[in-house]
């Protein structure tokens, strides 16, 4: 029997953590019922981050000035919120082809949890001060702690280590909370109580996520890895890859697939360097030139 003294706090009043009654005969329904429960639920989120929009805005934009720095986009969580953190991070190196350090994603008990779970490292507001330690954090660098409930205390302790470093700092929740000490934006995105009380891998995930590939894309998009809407900053270490980074170039220069072909060839199957030699009629080695001279925005090295 716990003691009073280890009675953990009561998480009841949290948006996340209380019944839906929509739901309420969840258990009586048949496949189809299920189905379309869960997609009407489903149909709300995308409306709820538009709702907290102009908080993503000011996260991204707060994030945006130590990003073109050089610094770091880092995110932090546990559980669900750790794993989709993870996941966005690991996508921008073969999506932008940024280097692995520059997106960074830390979860509650390491790597084997996105796998295993391993939730009880969520309740120590210390736990991930020696991995944020290692990172040397610096004003160029942004935190971004990721909690359906707003309450995790792993998440929480990174905040205010972080702040106490110089980063900058946000908190990306699901319900109304006070914004922590040492966080400068706090996002709260209200996707409602889940259709499974408390299980919030299912609305509040598919927020989270949302949230996730807005604030990196756009960072992306502002720091020069996408032209027009195309994925130029792609590193094609796969035939569907490869294909893509033809079809890319197809569009950027008009020419047919075999040119394109070897017009990639000659640029080690960069896609800016090709778009650049063809626009600008120059090697390899002064495409990349104009590229770094124009920050490795194809727009102004194509135009001059």
């Amino acid at each position: 029997m716990p003691s009073a003294a280890s009675t953990p706090p009561d998480r009841g009043s949290l948006l996340t953590e209380q019944r839906n009654p929509r739901s309420m005969d969840l258990d009586t329904l048949d496949v189809a019922g299920c189905v379309a429960l869960i997609n009407q639920e489903d149909a709300g989120v995308a409306e709820a981050v538009r709702r907290a929009s102009p908080k993503i805005v000011a996260f991204i934009e707060l994030a945006e000035r130590g990003f073109g720095a050089g610094g770091r986009l880092i995110y932090i969580g546990a559980g669900t919120s750790g794993r989709l953190g993870v996941l966005d991070a690991s996508e921008c190196p073969p999506t932008f082809q940024t280097d692995p350090w520059r997106v960074v994603g830390i979860i509650a008990g390491g790597d084997a949890s996105l796998r295993t779970s391993s939730e009880s490292k969520e309740d120590h507001t210390d736990g991930a001060h020696s991995e944020l330690d290692a990172l040397e954090l610096n004003p160029n660098d942004t935190l971004l702690g990721i909690a359906a409930g707003g309450t995790t205390p792993y998440v929480l302790g990174a905040i205010e280590r972080a702040k106490a470093s110089g980063a900058a700092t946000g908190l990306l929740c699901c319900t109304r909370v006070e914004r922590p000490a040492g966080c400068d934006v706090l996002i709260v995105v209200e996707s409602g109580p889940e259709v499974v009380t408390g299980s919030t891998r299912l609305k509040a995930g598919t927020a989270t996520k949302l949230v996730l590939n807005t604030i990196s894309t756009t960072l992306m998009v502002r720091t020069g890895r996408v032209h027009e809407n195309l994925m130029v900053d792609l590193r094609a270490t796969n035939d569907k890859l490869r294909d893509r980074a033809l079809r890319i170039t197809r569009e950027l220069t008009g020419l047919d697939r075999d040119a394109c072909a070897q017009l990639l060839e000659r640029a080690a199957w960069s896609v800016k360097v090709a778009g650049v030699m063809h626009a600008r009629a120059v090697s390899p080695d002064e495409a990349s030139r104009l590229l770094a001279n124009a920050d490795g925005r194809l727009r102004a090295a194509m135009e001059g």
